[in-house]
């Protein structure tokens, strides 16, 4: 077993607790108090025998960036958390215990990626699929890669960092049992699996079924996560494994690559054939890795509508070209017994599915590369920055390739919100930044549709097209709250971590990064003036708007408490909006 040397168990250890002093001080669950002289010291008393010490930049909507080298008298986050569990945070005894047990597995997840972490110049070199296991994981959760239910030999083989390609183990499951749904163009099931699997697969898994005295046309077949099948479907579907239900196959042979998202494989073998994403029994970050039924059920039809808005429009499917990356298929398992007990935990209406996925490869043209967004946040050990090397490459000046990345953005993530009251949550994992071959942002490709797709409440004309079924799941919200998501997913859980570090590495005064984003939003406007209400109603340049509290979710309003529906972001008062000024 390999074992970090202690330096870089306390440098991780010490950057963990500077990120956590900022989020949390962000969410005001603590109150730094200035010292006064320098201008950016800090100190905050945990009791009357430890008073932490610090230095702190400030920045837009409240934002906290502490310097780790500055923490005194020690960085420890496990006993940051062991001392000031009480009183200071307000945890219960219960969150504490499994808050540092997911601190503890952040940490060595930490230490993995800076065992071989490579430069920026190398980062830059790199195609999405090896990019994806050298990300540090969400840049505003504390504990996110808590991964609750893993074992280390778990987290060795199935995480993100351990960039293992696996085979993947498949189901036949009985039509009594699942069901399947594609877009048009895959209709049928044959369709997918004509084009997922070789033709000798396709006879091995008949001929398993088969030989189990059962008839291959009355199964549906999926892949299933190997962590999956023994912790969760092998025991709780043991009666319908027994009445062959449930048949186990073989792998199909290729092998695949989990992404951030950790339960959604790419297929490094071929890499033009659709990503996997399956339901995984874990804890991480703020819910359980499940496949809710309804919304894989929902996945192809959601996808074919948006799908179908962007075709028709000229400037999504012309002029910014973004690319919808769409769910295609799915094959949903409901359990017998759970899925008809609305109040049971909702982790165990989740346990078996699949959604197929297109991969971005197909859509990139010459010269083109994908990167997430998240990568843009992404700094070597030495302190360099991808972004400042994308920059250097590129050639432009650092506000020229900023407009070029906001122009990349925005425009069509402004005109689903405007036109079609549609917003997706554009944060660093779901948002793909798609740059020419010289490293300059072009365009934007977008995942995840299912899941972080939201309709206002407020009806609008466009919404008369809609198939029942897509309105009936995607989750709605009021127009005040629904430019949140733009807010929350890029704004504040990207750009808020983006703007000090060009400040820092490129010298873009931080006030000069929002007006950027401010003159993108306004020149949008500018260019549909027939939606000049729409921009009323989602307004997104309000002097305040509401915090999101992402870390106060778990650390004060549903701790580690079973629910029967998926937990929401807190709301926490209000930051002002760097976006309301120029």
């Amino acid at each position: 077993m390999h074992r970090a040397p202690e330096s870089a168990w306390h440098h991780a250890a010490r950057r963990l607790l500077a990120k956590m002093l900022a989020e949390f001080a962000y969410e005001d669950v603590i109150r730094p108090r200035a010292d006064g002289s320098p201008a950016d010291a800090y100190h905050l008393p945990v009791g009357s025998d430890l008073t932490y010490r610090f230095r702190a930049r400030r920045g837009a909507y409240g934002h906290w960036r502490v310097d780790p080298g500055s923490i005194t008298p020690a960085a420890d986050p496990l006993e940051f958390v062991a001392r000031a569990h009480d009183r200071l945070l307000g945890l219960s005894g219960d969150t504490t215990g499994h808050l540092i047990r997911e601190l503890t597995a952040t940490l060595s997840a930490d230490v993995t990626l800076a065992d071989d972490a490579l430069t920026a110049a190398q980062l830059a070199d790199l195609d999405h699929a090896d990019l994806e296991g050298r990300q540090t994981g969400h840049p505003w959760l504390v504990a996110n890669k808590g991964r609750v239910g893993f074992s280390a030999s778990d987290a060795a083989r199935w995480s993100p960092e351990a960039r293992s390609p696996q085979p993947l183990p498949w189901l036949a499951v009985h039509r009594d049992l699942a069901r399947y749904r594609g877009v048009p163009s895959l209709a049928t099931p044959d369709r997918l699996y004509a084009d997922e699997l070789t033709p000798a697969t396709r006879h091995t898994f008949g001929r398993a079924v088969a030989d189990e005295g059962r008839d291959p046309a009355d199964y549906l077949w999926l892949p299933v996560h190997p962590w999956q099948w023994d912790e969760t479907i092998a025991p709780l579907y043991a009666p319908q494994i027994a009445a062959r239900g449930v048949i186990p196959l073989p792998t199909d042979g290729d092998l695949r690559l989990p992404q951030q998202s950790i339960r959604t494989f790419l297929n490094v073998s071929r890499p033009d054939a659709r990503s996997v994403k399956l339901p995984l029994s874990i804890l991480n970050t703020l819910v359980w890795r499940g496949l809710p039924t309804e919304r894989t059920l929902a996945a192809p039809a959601v996808t074919a509508w948006m799908h179908q808005v962007r075709a028709q429009d000229p400037f999504l499917a012309e002029e910014t070209r973004v690319i919808l990356l769409g769910e295609t298929a799915s094959v949903t398992v409901e359990h017998p017994l759970y899925d008809r007990l609305p109040g049971v935990p909702y982790q165990y209406r989740e346990l078996l599915g699949c959604i197929w996925r297109e991969p971005i490869g197909p859509y990139l043209g010459p010269g083109e590369r994908a990167r997430t967004l998240a990568a843009l946040l992404w700094t070597d050990p030495d302190g360099g920055s991808l972004a400042a090397e994308l920059v250097r490459r590129s050639g432009l000046a650092p506000r020229a390739w900023l407009r070029h990345l906001f122009a990349a953005l925005l425009p069509p993530l402004l005109h689903f919100l405007y036109r079609y009251g549609t917003v997706f949550s554009p944060h660093g994992e779901n948002a793909l930044v798609v740059f020419d071959e010289s490293d300059v942002p072009v365009r934007l490709a977008v995942k995840d549709f299912v899941d972080d797709v939201n309709l206002s409440a407020e009806p609008i004309p466009e919404f008369d097209g809609i198939p029942a079924l897509v309105r009936g799941t995607l989750l709605t919200e009021p127009p005040a709250f629904l430019t949140q998501f733009i807010h929350s997913g890029l704004f504040i859980g990207v750009f808020r971590y983006l703007a000090p570090l060009f400040e820092e590495q490129l010298r873009v005064p931080e006030a000069d990064f929002w007006s950027l984003v401010r003159a993108e939003i306004l020149q949008h406007q500018q260019r549909f003036p027939d939606l000049k209400s729409r921009y009323e109603t989602f307004d997104l340049l309000t002097p305040r708007i509401d915090r999101l509290c992402l870390n106060r979710n778990r650390l004060h309003l549903d701790g580690y408490r079973d629910r029967a529906r998926r937990p929401h972001a807190a709301v926490h008062g209000t930051v002002a909006n760097p976006l309301h000024t120029p």
